[in-house]
């Protein structure tokens, strides 16, 4: 969670104003001094990242779906040499949602579910 515009704004007046140190406002202000100090360059929010993902590279993701298109994500992370959440969302970032499966979990027999078995 970000700090807000007016927090950041009053903090930065008062360092100003007060001839406080960047020191003596982190203690009374209770907040990082790399903090302040990215606040005195630019006080506004950044709403996107600045570099692009770099562990999971979308073509090579693209090109795994294709050659693999039933694997689940642990067995696509294991091939990226990553995490499952990373694969989740390198997915979600690409709007490919989780596979359909119409039929249903092993634990429920398909008589029970009333979908009609495939021949």
């Amino acid at each position: 969670m970000t700090y807000s515009t007016d927090f950041r704004a009053q903090v930065i007046k008062n360092i100003k104003q007060q001839d406080m140190s960047i020191r003596q406002a982190c203690a009374f202000y209770n907040i990082g001094k790399t903090t302040l100090q990215r606040w005195l360059k630019n006080p506004s929010i950044k709403q996107t990242r600045d570099k692009p993902p770099s562990k999971i590279h979308d073509d090579l993701l693209l090109k795994d779906i294709e050659q693999y298109p039933d694997d689940c994500l642990y067995e696509r992370a294991q091939r990226f040499n990553c995490s499952k959440t990373g694969i989740h969302t390198a997915l979600k970032r690409l709007g490919i949602s989780q596979k359909k499966d119409l039929g249903t979990p092993k634990s429920v027999s398909d008589k029970k579910s009333g979908v009609p078995e495939e021949a």
